[in-house]
């Protein structure tokens, strides 16, 4: 009987001691903090077409497939260092993306071009960059890599679009730019300024942004300003376009299950250089003068879901060569998801 209650009471003691050890632990594992939500990357797809406004000349269609990675720890280095581009001590994302661009004429149907008129071209490639957000700040460094000229397959693209809808097909391809490969570095840097909800939960926000392209595509610097009303405007920069306009997040991080916003911006660009315009760089090329400062108008939504960002916008641009007869007008649509 002894037995049995000293083994007894050892248990009881055993017990009391777990129970007490795990009382003295508890406000250590209170103060630990809880695992971090996984985050995830995101895939955009976005479509550029003059036909979104009504119009087929000049810019005419851009399409482009982006990813852009879930938040990464980067190597001291980068974390480390100065933000003149990359937001110092902001969340890195690195990001692939290949799309093609295609220019036209304002009168496709001549298969001999007006020399004075904008000459066709193709531009495909491929890229890949690195960006740094913040609460308040983006930045971004693109490099991207490609062809212009006939290899680019903006001749098939086009009239294998319009045979398919039924459309006429554009003749003049055959004074297009020449095979020329394609190098330019893109930085990027924008802000974010929202305000707190001015009516329920709808906020007020400003995006001032700065670019600067350099390369024998395209070279230019530019400024501009979005305002943007709705009540997510935390979850992203602005929506994604494709260059020279100005370009908001690939990615998107929703504050909540459903969220909106309307937006409108404008931006003014200073042009040393365009491939599409001056012409090949190394060949006799068709080429146009082309405008020094130019100037584009923006306006659209996005809408936030459960299952992804949708954005739509129209943008009207001012003349890009000096023999341009009217400004250019096209849509953009995009579609962005997390993986």
């Amino acid at each position: 009987m002894r037995t049995q209650n000293s083994i007894r009471n050892r248990r009881l003691t055993a017990a009391a001691g777990m129970a007490l050890a795990i009382a003295s632990a508890t406000p250590a594992l209170a103060q630990m903090p809880a695992a971090a939500e996984p985050r995830s990357g995101t895939f955009t797809f976005t479509y550029e077409n003059d036909l979104l406004a009504g119009t087929d000349r000049y810019y005419t269609s851009g399409v482009q497939a982006a990813w852009r990675s879930a938040p990464y720890v980067p190597p001291s280095w980068l974390s480390e260092g100065p933000g003149i581009v990359l937001p110092s001590g902001g969340a890195l994302r690195w990001g692939l993306a290949a799309g093609q661009n295609i220019f036209t004429p304002d009168d496709t149907t001549l298969r001999n071009p007006d020399p004075t008129d904008r000459p066709y071209a193709g531009w495909l490639y491929g890229a890949i960059s690195l960006s740094s957000t913040t609460p308040t700040a983006y930045g971004s460094i693109e490099l991207q890599l490609g062809v212009v000229g006939p290899s680019a397959l903006g001749e098939q693209t086009q009239n294998g679009v319009h045979d398919l809808l039924g459309v006429d097909r554009a003749y003049g391809w055959d004074y297009q730019l020449k095979d020329e490969p394609g190098v330019n570095l893109v930085l990027a840097r924008q802000w974010r300024f929202n305000s707190d909800p001015v009516w329920d939960d709808i906020a007020v926000g400003f995006v001032p942004s700065i670019t600067a392209s350099l390369g024998n595509v395209q070279t230019y610097a530019s400024a501009g300003l979005m305002v943007r009303f709705g009540n997510d405007l935390a979850a992203d920069f602005g929506p994604p376009r494709m260059r020279p306009s100005v370009s908001g997040s690939a990615f998107y991080e929703p504050v909540r299950r459903w969220g909106w916003y309307v937006f409108a911006g404008f931006d003014a660009r200073a042009v040393a250089h365009d491939i599409f315009l001056d012409g090949n760089t190394w060949a006799d090329s068709r080429h146009v003068e082309k405008e020094v400062l130019v100037g584009e108008a923006t306006g659209g939504f996005a809408v936030f879901t459960p299952i992804g960002r949708v954005t739509v916008s129209f943008a009207a641009r001012t003349r890009e060569f000096t023999t341009q007869r009217e400004s250019a007008q096209f849509g953009s649509i995009s579609l962005s998801m997390q993986f």
